[in-house]
C-alpha cells in the first residue's frame, strides 16, 4: 500500500497557532523563567509528564490558558511551548536560550529601538535572525524556509498570496526552488496554473505514481479508494471518497437530477477543507437547498463529466482527489507560515501580494546570491544571539550599500539615513491612507465601535488583526477614526503610541506601555496650536473609575508640566461612568503638582469624556475636528452640574 511522504515544509505546528502571537511568545518566556525559578535545580522536562503537567497548571493559574482543563495537560504544555523551541528561544528542556533571554529582556524593558541595519524594531530583528537560522528537517536534510522566501522575492519582486500559500512550501531543494520560480513566471504568462504546478509536483513522487497505477489497474472498491488516498493519519478517513467516486461516475453515465443530488450527498460526507474544494469545483452555488432544487443545472461543466472511458475518468478523479487534499494541507500551513514570517517585520502581506518592505527589500537584494548557498543545510547556532555576519559573512552589509541599492531599485536620491527614512515614511503613509480608504471606511469604523461595545472579540480580530489584544485594537481603531475626523492631518503613525507591524497593523507586547494617542495640531483659524492626548479604555462600572481616573489625570498633568503648550485630554470609552465624568469635571479647578518638585504645578485640566455612541455620531455625521474643538471648549467652560453635563454639553451639541 502506498504510504504518505511529505512534499512541503512549514514553520512550527498547527498546535502552536495562537492569536496575539508576539505577546504570547513574550509571555511564555516570562512564565518559563518564573516556573523554573520555583523548581529544584536540574529538574528535567523531557520524559517527565509530571513536570509538564505542573507547567500547564502554572500557566493556567496565571491566566495564560483560559479554556477548561485539557484532556492531556502534559501534551498541551508541550504544544504550547513547541513554537518557542522551533525558533530557538528555548531549548528542548524548555529553558531560555541566550537568544530567548535577549528577547525576554527587550520585552521586559519595552525598548524596541530600530538601531539596526534594517531599521526594524529590536524584537523583530531578533526574530529575523532566528528565521534566517531556522531549519526544517526534511527527508534526511534541511530546508530553511525564510531564506527561500527571501531568495524568491529578491529574484522576482513579489509573489501572490496563492503562490505563497500553495507553491512556496514545495521548495524542498534547490531544483524544486528553481522550478517553482520558473512556474511562477509561467503562471504570469498564462502558460500554467497553480493547480497544475501542485499536481505535477505530487505526480512526480514515487508513492503517488504507485497509487495511481494501483488505482488504474484494479476494480474500484472501498478498500482500494482508502489505499490510494495516501492519508497522513489513517486510510479510514478516506472512506467517503468511495461514495463520491461512484456518484460522479454514475452521473457521467446517466446525467439526471437524481444523480446530481447524489453527488451532493456524497460530498457532504467528506470532512475538512477538501469538502469545500470539491463543492466549489462541482457546483455553481454554495447553497445546499439551491442544489437540491436545481439538480443538474447546479453542476458546472467540467472535464470530469465529459464522455471518457473509465481509465481516463479514474485519472481525472485521482488528480482532483490529491490536488484538493494538498491544497487543504497547504492552506492550513498558510496562516502558520505567515504568522512566523511576520514576526520579522520585514514582509508586507497586502492586496493579495507578498513582498519585502523597502529597506529589507534592499538588504535581501544585496545578499540574494548567497542565500541558496545555505538554504538547505542546518544552522547549529540557532540558540545564540548572534550577528547577521555570524549567520553568513555575506549578510554583513553597510548602510551605504543599502542607500545605493535603494537608489537603484526605487529611483530616489539617497545621501544619508535621513533621506531613506523620509522615503520610507512617505511610502508608509501612502500605504496607511490607502488601507484606511479600503479597510476602514466610516461604516466599518462605526461597526467596530458597536462590536467593542458588545465585546464581539472574534469578529474584531477577524476585521483588524489577531496579533493584538482587544484594548490595543480599540486604541488603534480610535486613532484611525480621529485621524479621519482631523482630515488626515498630522503624523498619526507617530502619534499612536503603539507597536505596528510591517503591514501597519497593531501588535500587543507583553510589557505594555503608554495607552495614549498624542495628537499634535498646528494653529488654524479654528483653534490654536495644541496637543490632544487621547486615552482609550474598555473598563466599565466601578473598575473604570478605579483604573482610569488617576492615570488619565496623571498623564495629562505630567504632559502639561513637561511642555509649555496648550494641551487637553479626550477620554474615550464604551461605557461612561457618572463618577468618572464627575472626577474629570472637578479637574477644571484642581491643582496638579509635580511629584518631584512641589513648587511646580498646573491649575485646571481640560478632560473631555466621550462615549463610543457619540464617536459613532461624529463619524456618521461627518463632524470635523474644528467643530469638535469648539464644542469641547464650550463644554469645558460650562458650569452645568456633572450629572447633567455630558448629556447637555456633549450629546446635545452633536445632534
Amino acid at each position: 500500500m502506498p504510504s504518505y511522504k511529505s512534499y512541503c515544509w512549514s514553520i512550527g505546528t498547527t498546535s502552536f497557532r495562537m492569536v496575539e502571537f508576539n505577546r504570547k511568545i513574550e509571555q511564555q518566556l516570562k512564565l518559563l523563567d518564573e516556573f523554573w525559578a520555583l523548581q529544584p535545580e536540574g529538574l528535567p522536562w523531557s520524559g517527565s509528564n509530571a513536570v509538564q503537567t505542573a507547567y500547564y497548571e502554572f500557566i493556567r493559574e496565571r491566566g495564560f490558558i483560559e479554556n477548561k482543563d485539557a484532556n492531556r495537560k502534559d501534551k498541551d504544555a508541550r504544544q504550547k511551548t513547541s513554537g518557542l523551541v522551533d525558533l530557538g528561544l528555548i531549548d528542548n528542556e524548555r529553558r531560555l536560550t541566550l537568544v530567548g533571554q535577549a528577547l525576554f529582556n527587550i520585552a521586559e524593558s519595552g525598548e524596541f529601538d530600530r538601531n539596526n541595519i534594517l531599521q526594524i524594531p529590536a524584537d523583530s530583528f531578533i526574530y529575523l535572525k532566528q528565521l534566517l537560522k531556522f531549519s526544517y528537517p526534511f527527508e534526511g536534510g534541511y530546508v530553511r524556509p525564510f531564506l527561500i522566501l527571501a531568495y524568491i522575492i529578491a529574484s522576482i519582486g513579489e509573489i501572490t498570496k496563492d503562490e505563497f500559500t500553495y507553491l512556496l512550501p514545495l521548495t524542498i531543494n534547490i531544483e524544486k526552488t528553481q522550478r517553482i520560480i520558473d512556474s511562477i513566471q509561467q503562471i504570469r504568462f498564462g502558460e500554467t496554473t497553480v493547480d497544475e504546478v501542485i499536481l505535477s509536483v505530487l505526480l512526480e513522487m514515487d508513492n503517488y505514481q504507485e497509487a495511481q497505477e494501483l488505482f488504474l489497474s484494479n476494480n474500484v472498491t472501498e478498500e482500494l479508494i482508502m489505499d490510494i488516498g495516501i492519508n497522513r493519519k489513517s486510510h479510514g478517513y478516506d472512506r467517503p471518497y468511495y461514495d463520491l467516486y461512484k456518484a460522479l461516475f454514475e452521473y457521467t453515465q446517466t446525467k439526471n437530477d437524481a444523480n446530481a443530488i447524489a453527488i451532493l450527498d456524497a460530498v457532504k460526507n467528506i470532512t475538512g477543507k477538501p469538502k469545500t474544494l470539491w463543492k466549489q469545483y462541482l457546483f455553481n452555488t454554495s447553497l445546499t437547498t439551491q442544489i437540491q432544487k436545481d439538480g443538474m443545472t447546479a453542476l458546472y461543466t467540467i472535464p470530469l463529466f465529459e464522455r471518457m472511458d473509465e481509465r481516463d475518468f479514474k485519472t481525472e478523479f485521482f488528480g482532483l482527489l490529491h490536488l484538493f487534499k494538498a491544497k487543504s494541507l497547504l492552506s492550513d500551513y498558510y496562516d502558520l507560515n505567515k504568522r512566523y514570517f511576520k514576526t520579522s517585520d520585514t514582509i508586507l502581506f497586502q492586496d493579495n501580494k507578498v513582498k519585502f518592505d523597502i529597506i529589507p527589500n534592499c538588504y535581501f537584494a544585496l545578499i540574494k546570491d548567497h542565500l541558496l548557498d545555505i538554504a538547505f543545510c542546518e544552522e547549529t547556532n540557532i540558540s545564540t544571539d548572534c550577528t547577521l555576519a555570524d549567520i553568513n559573512p555575506h549578510f554583513n552589509v553597510t548602510q551605504d550599500q543599502i542607500f545605493s541599492k535603494a537608489e537603484e531599485l526605487y529611483g530616489v536620491e539617497i545621501r544619508n539615513l535621513f533621506d531613506i527614512q523620509t522615503y520610507v515614511d512617505r511610502e508608509r503613509y501612502e500605504r496607511f491612507n490607502r488601507m484606511i480608504d479600503e479597510r476602514f471606511t466610516d461604516n466599518v469604523l462605526v461597526d467596530l465601535m458597536t462590536k467593542f461595545e458588545t465585546r464581539d472579540d472574534n469578529n474584531i480580530h477577524a476585521i483588524v488583526t489577531n496579533n493584538a489584544d482587544i484594548p490595543t485594537i480599540f486604541e488603534y481603531v480610535l486613532a484611525i477614526a480621529w485621524y479621519k475626523i482631523s482630515g488626515k492631518q498630522g503624523k498619526i503613525l507617530e502619534y499612536m503610541n503603539l507597536s505596528l507591524d510591517a503591514d501597519l497593523l497593531p501588535i500587543t507586547h507583553a510589557a505594555g506601555g503608554h495607552e495614549d494617542i498624542t495628537y499634535k495640531y498646528e494653529a488654524t483659524n479654528d483653534y490654536p496650536a495644541h496637543t490632544l492626548l487621547i486615552e482609550a479604555t474598555l473598563l466599565n462600572g466601578t473598575n473604570q473609575r478605579r483604573g482610569e481616573s488617576e492615570p488619565v489625570t496623571r498623564h495629562l498633568g505630567d504632559y502639561l508640566l513637561a511642555h509649555s503648550e496648550e494641551a487637553y485630554c479626550l477620554f474615550a470609552t464604551t461605557f461612561l461612568h457618572i463618577n468618572v465624568v464627575s472626577d474629570f469635571r472637578s479637574r477644571k479647578t484642581a491643582y496638579y503638582f509635580s511629584p518631584v518638585d512641589e513648587s511646580r504645578f498646573v491649575q485646571g485640566m481640560k478632560i473631555i469624556p466621550c462615549n463610543t455612541a457619540e464617536l459613532k455620531t461624529i463619524i456618521q455625521r461627518g463632524i470635523t475636528y474644528a467643530q469638535l474643538y469648539s464644542i469641547f471648549e464650550n463644554a469645558y467652560q460650562s458650569n452645568v452640574a456633572p450629572n447633567a453635563w455630558y448629556q447637555q454639553e456633549i450629546v446635545a451639541n452633536l445632534d
